[in-house]
């Protein structure tokens, strides 16, 4: 194989799948191990999960283990979700670089339990943000858990082929349940910070003014905005409609009233939204610059004029016509997209098979530093969509330096509602949201509303490897650093930008949060019970995705600047991650709609009720011997061979019944014990886990040593959220609390732009530096 393109080999799971899609859109060589009677994704929802996640692979069926052996000598990278794992077939493999992706990793006590995207959900955390307070916990759809799981594979391959050029390759172990407990935004931290457990917080969202409106013909997505101007325009707007109430009053100026009386404030806002239409509200609110959209279905997202302007969709060829597909969450490389993508048939490159081994690498002198090290990141980023991504990489050993401004203060530094602290809610440098997700960083503080800001700014970008940042679209071009500008101060930068909407397209000025992009991407409609009783997904999720998309694209740009010397805008829409995360919902149609915690094939599977406040069991049935596990289990045998529940479509039609029997059981019991009795029978079952449960008593995650406690030098001492992937080789890790606001700032300045003290003083004397 060529060093350019890396290939491949991927024996699928759920939680692989989405991996070898994301890789293929890299333009990686993938190839899909399949058995005789193929994949099963090639029965699954009329052959479209198969479409979905496989087109652009090449596809064999070895006849026996040697031939696969002979195979794996020739790649690259294994994306290993076999259920017993391929470690016997590696073997000798020196320099294949082995991910491992598994429901619950490769140690601990529950490493064998039987795992499902909503199984994962609910050990993970994700189930316990989701949903109304006094009803069930309501898991997200197209497979979020799993996503989650193959976004953090893919970055586990590409780190492992960045290490593999100082060593051999390595195992990279990921956990989907440490992968959903890394991204829950504030749903542990709360606990961790606060002492506190939120509940599902229904369709309003537990930090920010923001919550799901309807709308005279479907649902809107959006709030009060995060700014004193976007309050201000909405008064405005009300006003000149003449539908303001009491919200004229002086009181409502204060952000901590209308916060304390957000219910009466959004009644109000939505006695007003209710009466437009939803994209015609949509784009009135954009005009104001006001943080609205149309909450989309997914067979609605061709329609948007973003994603058809930025060529987001992909062309499938299969053997029964070409599709139009969901397209992947950034163009790469250099600023290419993957236009057209073909369906292999089974077996279609059985030549592959006698590739021969690849060619020998020169023997490198093994390093044990983090894959990322010795490359520095320059973090412009706010918030959590962007420091969730340099998080991501200074967890894995890059040395990112994050650049603040008191000109532009970080909500998550200092906006009190965003405050999670167990002290005073005025000190930046204790709000555990912030210190979250900047740990292993460095921080100086610099006004870049002045020109000498802006000149330390350049000499910073001059030295570094990797820029990053979340602004909106215009705000670098005002700055005087386009991309244009960037290459002529570094040739070889990676600058990555994640707008909401991304630098090109008709609405690339439109403002957006998390909450809005997973409305403008089509999760928000699919998440309810019903058409009609749609909860969307509040919390950031979207940022999350954004971030993670974001971390991917980075070491795959530093990837390709290895191979070819050149560096790349790779220019992200948020939008497009969240879509791109979609799964088969597009190739769906408009069947394709809200169906609570059911799944499309299997039954029963839902989520119930157990003994205690708010305790729940996530179960599924994935055929019917796990059915007649599950009846032994609640001791109804005889409901195994009842004709009305002896299939899973009977089960279906018959889904009062079952689902009253299960419930039954489950209501006497511990989730807990209720899951283990269904896994020690190969169940898949598990208790729906919220930030204490996890951090206290989940044993799974204790084992992996997931919350790592560091010390803070003003916060103290606290738990942070572990790395969900382990290589074995290069761990990254925990090495440092988040920074104190500005405290790097004479050793970044003096270390990496090499300014003397006497220019530094200078500086910090005319108010450049804090």
């Amino acid at each position: 194989m060529s060093e350019s393109v890396p290939r491949v080999v991927e024996l699928s799971s759920p939680f692989t799948r989405f991996a070898g899609r994301l890789l293929v859109g890299l333009g990686h060589e993938v190839v899909l191990v399949e058995p005789p009677e193929g994949d099963g994704t090639r029965r699954e929802l009329d052959g479209d999960a198969f479409v979905h996640w496989h087109a652009g692979k090449r596809s064999v069926v070895p006849a026996s283990p040697e031939e696969l052996r002979g195979l794996l000598r020739s790649a690259d990278v294994l994306l290993d979700g076999s259920p017993g794992g391929a470690e016997a077939l590696v073997e000798g493999c020196e320099d294949l670089e082995h991910v491992r992706a598994t429901p619950f990793g490769l140690l601990g006590p529950r490493t064998d339990w039987q795992g499902t995207d909503l199984v994962v959900a609910a050990l993970g955390g994700m189930l316990a943000q989701v949903g109304d307070p006094d009803g069930p916990p309501l898991r997200l759809p197209e497979h979020q858990a799993e996503q989650l799981a193959g976004v953090n594979a893919a970055i586990a391959a590409l780190l492992g082929l960045r290490a593999r050029r100082t060593g051999p390759g390595q195992l990279a172990d990921v956990s989907a349940q440490a992968c959903v407990a890394a991204a829950l935004e504030a749903g542990t931290l709360a606990y961790l910070h606060e002492d506190r457990v939120p509940p599902r917080p229904g369709r309003v969202h537990p930090l920010v003014p923001h919550g799901l409106f309807r709308a005279a013909d479907g649902y809107l997505g959006g709030g009060l905005g995060g700014s004193p101007r976007m309050w201000d325009a909405l008064l405005d707007w009300l006003r000149e409609e003449d539908a303001a109430a009491d919200l004229t009053e002086p009181r409502w100026q204060d952000p901590v009233e209308r916060k304390k009386h957000q219910e009466h404030v959004f009644k109000v806002v939505q006695d007003f939204v209710g009466t437009w239409p939803k994209a015609e509200f949509a784009e009135r609110a954009q005009a104001r610059k006001l943080p609205w959209v149309a909450v989309d279905l997914p067979h609605e997202l061709p329609d948007n004029p973003q994603l058809a302007a930025r060529g987001f969709f992909t062309r499938v060829r299969t053997p029964e016509g070409e599709r139009t597909d969901l397209g992947f969450p950034f163009a790469f490389p250099e600023g290419r997209r993957v236009q057209e993508l073909e369906v292999p048939d089974l077996g279609a490159d059985q030549d592959l098979l006698d590739s021969g081994p690849r060619a020998e690498r020169p023997v490198q002198q093994a390093s044990a530093h983090p894959a990322l090290h010795g490359i520095r990141v320059l973090d412009l980023t706010w918030v959590l969509a962007g420091p969730y991504c340099t998080k991501i990489l200074a967890d894995h050993g890059a040395d990112v330096i994050k650049v603040e401004s008191a000109g532009r203060p970080d909500p998550t530094r200092f906006a009190p509602f965003m405050h999670l602290s167990r002290g005073s809610h005025t000190d930046p440098n204790t709000n555990g949201y912030f210190n979250e997700v900047n740990r292993n960083k460095r921080s100086i503080a610099l006004d870049t509303r002045t020109d000498d800001g802006i000149a330390v700014l350049r000499d910073l970008i001059a030295r570094s490897d990797v820029l990053v940042e979340n602004f909106s679209s215009t705000v670098m071009r005002k700055l005087g650093l386009d991309y244009e500008e960037l290459t002529r101060i570094n040739p070889d930068l990676v600058y990555v930008s994640m707008s909401g909407m991304g630098h090109t397209g008709p609405r690339n000025g439109w403002v957006s949060y998390a909450d809005t992009v997973s409305a403008s991407g089509g999760l928000t409609g699919l998440t309810g019970w019903g058409p009609d009783d749609v909860v969307g997904v509040i919390y950031g999720h979207g940022d999350i995705v954004a971030g993670l998309q974001a971390a991917l694209a980075t070491v795959a740009a530093l990837e390709h600047r290895a191979v070819t010397g050149r560096g790349q805008h790779i220019d992200l829409s948020q939008l497009e991650a969240i879509a791109a995360h979609m799964g088969t919902s597009l190739l769906g149609g408009a069947k394709v709609k809200p169906s609570g915690n059911t799944h499309p094939g299997w039954s029963p599977q839902g989520v119930y009720r157990c003994l205690g406040a708010d305790r729940w069991l996530a179960v599924s049935v994935r055929d019917d011997s796990e059915w007649v596990a599950l009846c032994e289990v609640i001791g109804r045998p005889e409901l195994a061979a009842d004709e009305r529940t002896r299939t899973a479509q009977a089960r279906r039609d018959a889904a009062d019944l079952v689902d009253a029997v299960l419930g039954e059981w489950t209501r006497t019991l511990p989730a807990d014990t209720a899951a283990e009795s269904l896994q020690a029978h190969g169940v898949p079952a598990g208790a729906v886990q919220d930030g204490r449960e996890l951090v206290e008593h989940e044993p799974q995650l204790r084992a992996r040593g997931f919350y790592v406690r560091k010390e803070h030098p003003v916060a103290g001492a606290f738990l942070h959220e572990g790395v969900p992937i382990r290589l074995t080789r290069t761990p990254g890790g925990i090495c440092e609390a988040a920074p104190v606001l500005g405290a790097d700032t004479d050793a970044v300045l003096g270390e990496v732009a090499g300014f003397s003290t006497e220019r530094i003083r200078g500086l910090r004397e005319a108010g450049v530096l804090r």
